[in-house]
């Protein structure tokens, strides 16, 4: 089991997400770096699907039993009972340990995996928080100071042992931004399906010009500002389903990117939808940040297992 010292700001649980039911309105949720939290369950023997932590901003946890984690995700310091610990690796904490969790940059996604996983119940098939359903997670909120988070049964015999386990390079460079800079991230995109509501010039803008992750950013979706993606059709569009990663853009021309708890339907026209692979890299960038927007055929699409 885990005390919350200090819970930090939308601390919740988070698994691979609520499948199978957006025809009925509810969001899918889950992880906003799937890839991340995959890799931490990994490190600590989990199914890669299993709840985790995901974590926003700085945490204090307490540990009531030994405990085998693993935390990946944005950079952070990382320390328990004081003494620094690498992130993308197993690590070992005793009973009575104090885990202490900062980002390096305001903002980004953490996630810290429990050997034995996250003992909460599954709504719809999922452990994962839906913060404006209210359920999900620990009663459908975010982690207060004082709440205890249970874990499940150890299948390991010695925890001690299995400490050291770490993720491959290419795992951690696929979300983790070091330092604290605000750097410009390629995002590769394909096209539609609404590109025909835009003029020509608002495409060519899309590739060409930078656009800055606004203040307005959380697990729903990502608001920026660049360059106006100018409508060349004066009608609104019908209410239409919406996939992850859809690039709308609302009559003021700055576009939104839908994230893990986006809504299920919506009206504004999508220029274009970020690949599946490219999702963790939008997810883990802050406020200030610039994306780069890159056009790719369908063919062109890197296969995601």
């Amino acid at each position: 089991m885990l005390t919350v010292l200090d819970p930090g700001i939308l601390t919740t649980i988070q698994d691979a997400g609520r499948w199978g039911y957006q025809q009925y309105g509810v969001p899918v949720s889950g992880a906003m770096d799937l890839p991340a939290l995959r890799v931490a369950n990994q490190l600590v023997r989990n199914s890669p699907d299993e709840a985790a932590l995901e974590i926003h901003s700085p945490v204090a946890l307490e540990t009531n039993a030994p405990h085998l984690i693993g935390l990946t995700g944005a950079y952070a310091r990382f320390a328990i009972n004081g003494r620094a610990m690498p992130m993308w690796m197993s690590v070992f904490a005793r009973a009575g340990s104090t885990i202490e969790i900062a980002p390096k940059r305001t903002g980004g996604w953490l996630y810290l995996a429990i050997h034995g996983g996250i003992d909460a119940p599954r709504v719809l098939g999922s452990k994962s928080t839906f913060l404006r359903g209210k359920f999900g997670g620990m009663e459908g909120r975010a982690h207060a100071a004082g709440d205890q988070i249970v874990i499940g049964a150890s299948t390991i015999g010695d925890l001690v042992a299995a400490a050291g386990r770490g993720a491959d390079v290419r795992s951690m460079r696929l979300s983790a931004i070091d330092g604290d800079e605000s750097p410009t991230t390629n995002i590769r995109v394909i096209l539609g399906p609404h590109d025909d509501w835009f003029a020509p010039e608002a495409i060519a803008a899309l590739t060409r010009e930078d656009f800055i992750v606004s203040e307005t950013a959380d697990r729903m979706g990502y608001r920026l500002r660049g360059a106006m993606l100018a409508r060349q059709r004066a009608q609104e569009l019908i209410s239409c389903g919406v996939p992850l990663g859809a690039i709308q853009v609302p009559p003021d021309g700055q576009p939104i990117v839908l994230m893990a708890d986006h809504q299920t339907t919506g009206g504004y026209p999508i220029i274009a939808t970020v690949i599946g692979e490219d999702i963790a890299r939008v997810a883990q960038s802050v406020p200030g940040d610039r994306l780069n927007f890159q056009i790719i055929a369908l063919n062109e699409t890197p296969h995601v297992t």
